[in-house]
């Protein structure tokens, strides 16, 4: 497949109404949905080979599109993961790493006053541009999503909510906080006790119903779930047996909800004729959790799944950051793609930057790049992939993958301080080949120095 920018263009101009949609005007340019779920592991998505898991409509997507199997987040925790997703960048040259703060007087730090971020490239390319549901990327006035690009906000700052009252609570060691988080641009708002997930939806919903066509648009919509509070309305509970471990049930309940709303939306989008001429991007921003606040019983949570990947949220063994990745681009991608070889979250920048402008040379300093030049065929994927989280550092090269100072969990701790793993034998990364191969452990562990220099981390 080898379709030109013009040619997309004409096939999306050229596509025939489905019966009973409704036309309406059609710009030369794509739309973009653009939607991340948090805390979901690739075990928690029944295209990925789980059929415990009830998610319809992120299958009938995957049908639809591309499904990347070696997708991977750029850090195992929220802030950071978005921050690549947003800049195209490793997190490490935007200033937000790990997990930012929650905290109730709104001056958080988090991206940069004068970040180029997506959505401020595409406003500046005529798009209409909105953030609904999670933002955790700084709550200082300079890092809200209206001061990073985004035309419209709704949605809250924090790490995450209560799903009914839209109230962070940080309960336990003195001092414990709660207060209530929910805003819509600067102005808070009171929705409880509203479902969150179906309050983004519907938030969402209306988003799209108000595109007439005329501009482009880009909606950014991350939801709260499955992350923690673990919270589902019994109509979700209900799809799946009692027999269920609770915090399995409860956590495929969130991720059904999601999907209920996922495939509302998309059916909105082919009522109206949008469909034809939206690029619909979806993905997790971390893998599933080991946490023990969201478990019921105190004990390290088992609700999500990560497939057979070790590790999880965190953590730099791929169960934290091989997240399911799902693409549709009609014209663009075949329907039914699956792609086996490593991708990353800072890609989606430069690749919607390309679909909305080929003409426009992308951001300096990015180091993502465009997805389809890859997937044709046309250039090689990266060479080399980098990753930092805490005193953690791992580099993937080929078919192998070295974790510096790997991450311990409860039953699952790890004796070595260096981990080698060959990804194409192993991608559980069970077996350590440190001691089997020294010179590669020794130009992996040089590549990484070279790169903690070239992104800010030397010393650290």
């Amino acid at each position: 497949m080898s379709l030109t920018r013009r040619s997309f263009c004409s096939t999306l101009t050229a596509a025939p109404l489905l019966q009973g949609q409704t036309p309406r005007a059609q710009t030369s340019r794509p739309n973009f949905l653009l939607m991340v779920t948090d805390d979901h592991g690739i075990g928690d998505i029944a295209c990925y080979g789980h059929p415990e898991v009830r998610t319809p409509n992120l299958d009938r997507l995957a049908a639809s599109g591309c499904r990347f199997t070696q997708w991977y987040s750029n850090a195992p925790v929220c802030s950071a993961s978005r921050a690549a997703i947003l800049t195209g960048k490793y997190p490490d040259r935007t200033g937000v790493k790990g997990a930012l703060p929650s905290q109730p007087t709104w001056d958080v730090p988090g991206l940069r006053q004068g970040e180029t971020t997506l959505p401020a490239r595409l406003r500046g390319m005529g798009y209409r541009t909105a953030a609904i549901g999670k933002w955790h990327l700084g709550s200082a006035p300079e890092s809200r999503p209206r001061a990073q690009g985004f035309d419209d906000f709704f949605g809250w700052y924090s790490g995450w909510l209560d799903a009914y009252s839209h109230r962070y609570y940080q309960l336990g060691a003195p001092p414990g906080k709660i207060f209530h988080d929910l805003w819509h641009n600067e102005t808070e708002v009171f929705e409880e006790p509203a479902y969150m997930t179906e309050l983004l939806g519907r938030q969402a919903s209306a988003f799209l119903a108000a595109q007439r066509g005329e501009q482009p648009w880009m909606l950014y919509l991350t939801f709260g779930a499955p992350h923690y509070s673990m919270m589902a309305p019994a109509k979700y509970l209900e799809r799946f047996p009692a027999s269920m471990p609770r915090d399995r049930r409860t956590h495929l309940a969130m991720v059904a909800a999601v999907d209920d709303v996922i495939g509302s939306l998309l059916d909105q989008l082919q009522q109206t004729g949008m469909d034809r001429n939206t690029v619909v991007f979806f993905l997790a921003d971390n893998g599933a959790t080991r946490e023990v606040r969201a478990s019921s019983d105190g004990k390290p949570y088992t609700g999500g799944s990560n497939g057979d990947f070790r590790g999880y949220k965190l953590g730099l063994f791929d169960g934290g950051m091989r997240v399911p990745c799902l693409w549709r681009a009609p014209g663009m991608v075949d329907a039914g793609m699956v792609w086996d070889r490593p991708m990353a979250s800072m890609d989606i920048m430069p690749t919607i930057l390309w679909l909305a402008d080929p003409a426009a040379a992308p951001p300096a300093g990015i180091d993502g790049q465009n997805l389809l030049p890859v997937l044709r065929g046309q250039k090689p994927p990266h060479e080399y992939l980098f990753w930092s989280h805490e005193n953690q550092r791992a580099v993937r090269h080929g078919d192998w993958k070295l974790i510096l100072n790997p991450p311990q969990f409860p039953g699952e701790e790890v004796d070595a301080k260096v981990w080698l793993s060959n990804m194409a034998t192993d991608p559980g990364e069970r077996t350590n080949f440190a001691e089997k191969e020294r010179p590669r452990v020794a130009d992996l562990t040089g590549r990484l120095r070279q790169w903690e220099r070239e992104v800010g981390l030397a010393g650290q």
